[in-house]
């Protein structure tokens, strides 16, 4: 399946942002800006309609979901990258969007249970067989300080069950909770099939260089679908070159570090990730890509203190920056 060869090769995916305008209303030129700077970065994927993208896209009022998912396949089409979209609701709201994923000709769902907050292990499996049977997944271990839900080994084996499972993105934010993810795929005959990838944009570099030796099989995460790599991306294909070399020095520790403290004063542990969408606007914005930082929710604003923090990041690190690449293309990226 030459889905899961691309995955399995390892891959740079962005979790794709919305770009807005000042009265909250789809930028589609902008959007589509953000699209064609991830190609030209080398990013091997894109995921769409996921966390970064804002799931109020959903809303029939707002009824951005289709548009922004034709936008980045319009973009996208032809180019051998991974498109990803994501999927999400109970079963009858899941079915619809897994459909209108796979008419548009995205590649796989990135299948969120959040809403599924208090199903059984044998539900959760049936959802997600339900949508496999229409389009391949990409299992999600969301956090729950955002949404997410507590899915034990117990589900993970279960999950890697399911013949048209192509990856897992494990995005739990602690370290049980990710090889309880790592072990049920060891111990599921499938680790040569189907790929992990870090979400845990706050363990981004260390869950790259690792090699979960756990007795039976070696493991790898080989790439990752981030919401940190909505920014810096072109850096953060480098970042992944390094991981592939499969030998983690003390300078790779040191950057590992260095991209986590960023990571917090972009995504807003602080204030409990409250500000992680408006802290990746704000760097798009501060480098041309995006108008404003502008979200759907009014209300979804930076938090007191963050913009401060971006400041000190970027003055620290600027050596994860990608401003010099942004500018010098994004003139053709957005006309």
């Amino acid at each position: 399946m030459r889905l899961r060869d691309q995955l399995r090769s390892g891959l740079v995916i962005p979790a794709h942002p919305l770009a807005l305008t000042a009265n909250r209303k789809l930028d589609e030129c902008r959007q589509r800006a953000l699209t064609r700077y991830y190609l030209a970065a080398g990013a091997g994927g894109i995921a769409v309609g996921v966390h970064t993208t804002q799931f109020t896209i959903r809303d029939p009022k707002i009824g951005l979901l289709e548009p922004v998912l034709t936008l980045a396949m319009e973009e996208a089409r032809g180019r051998d990258v991974v498109k990803i979209a994501g999927v999400c609701g109970k079963l009858p709201q899941a079915v619809s969007e897994a459909q209108l994923a796979a008419r548009l000709g995205y590649d796989a769902a990135l299948l969120s249970l959040a809403d599924l907050r208090d199903a059984a292990t044998p539900e959760l499996i049936d959802h997600a067989r339900a949508i496999a049977g229409l389009i391949p997944i990409i299992g999600f271990y969301l956090q729950p300080a955002v949404g997410g839900r507590i899915l034990p080994y117990e589900f993970w084996r279960q999950f890697l069950e399911i013949e048209n499972v192509a990856a897992i993105k494990i995005a739990p934010f602690n370290r049980y909770h990710t090889l309880d993810v790592v072990r049920a795929l060891a111990q599921s005959g499938r680790a040569q099939e189907i790929a992990l990838y870090t979400g845990n944009d706050d363990n981004i570099l260390l869950d790259l260089l690792t090699r979960f030796d756990l007795g039976s099989q070696n493991i790898r995460i080989v790439g990752g679908l981030l919401g940190h790599w909505a920014i810096w991306t072109a850096t953060a294909v480098k970042h992944l070159a390094i991981a592939k070399n499969n030998v983690a020095t003390p300078e790779s520790l040191t950057l590992a570090a260095q991209i986590t403290d960023a990571n917090a004063a972009i995504f807003d542990p602080v204030h409990h990730f409250h500000g992680c969408i408006p802290g990746i606007h704000e760097v798009l914005r501060r480098q041309g890509l995006l108008a404003g930082r502008w979200c759907l929710d009014p209300k979804e604003e930076l938090s007191p203190g963050q913009s401060e923090e971006i400041d000190r990041v970027c003055r620290a690190y600027p050596h994860l920056q990608d401003d010099i690449f942004v500018k010098e293309h994004l003139d053709e990226w957005l006309h």
